[in-house]
């Protein structure tokens, strides 16, 4: 059973436009069903453009308005990276994975305080994680696909290299993973 994401996922990326955000939705568009899961970018310069035939959007709202998106990933640059969770959650979206590093640790801490004040449903993984992915099905991040086997082992790690040293001993046994999640943090 996986937990976070499925075939069912429907993700936008936040940054799609810059060479990061390119580079990873089009390897995650080539894992699985991630040509069916990847249904938006968003960058409000960029609006109306598409990223080899995903659409761009000004906003996350919009986004999720038109595409029914539930899930977003986030490649921005630190100083941007907290702005754009907080535009995620605000839309109400279920799941934020954010890969960005270096975001300044007052930003997470002022995104965090606010998401837990207003309670918001809306779960974050990250900043500064590889993302999630469930075997054969789907994958968020900049995690490689190939060491991962579908299985019925979760795994959860607040490290990015555990979590591939686990799964990748879990594969090599023929167990496989159920869901893999690195750096999970709940408001």
């Amino acid at each position: 059973m996986s937990i976070l994401i499925n075939k069912n996922t429907r993700v936008m990326t936040q940054g799609i436009t810059g060479k990061t955000g390119q580079f990873h939705t089009r390897m995650c568009r080539e894992y699985a069903n991630g040509k069916n899961c990847f249904v938006a970018g968003v960058n409000p310069k960029k609006a109306g453009e598409d990223f080899e035939g995903v659409p761009i959007f000004g906003s996350v709202a919009d986004a999720k308005q038109q595409t029914g998106a539930n899930a977003s990933v986030i490649y921005v640059p630190p100083p941007f990276a907290a702005a754009a969770i907080w535009e995620a959650v605000e839309a109400d979206l279920d799941l934020v994975i954010c890969i960005t590093e270096g975001i300044p640790v007052r930003d997470m801490m002022e995104v965090r305080e606010r998401m837990r004040k207003e309670g918001r449903k809306t779960i974050l993984v990250g900043p500064n994680c590889p993302g999630v992915i469930t075997p054969d099905e789907i994958k968020i991040g900049i995690m490689p696909g190939h060491i991962h086997k579908a299985g019925r082992i979760g795994v959860v790690s607040r490290s990015g290299t555990l979590t591939y040293e686990a799964v990748g001993q879990l594969t090599e046994l023929g167990l496989g993973q159920s869901t893999a999640v690195a750096s999970v943090a709940t408001p």
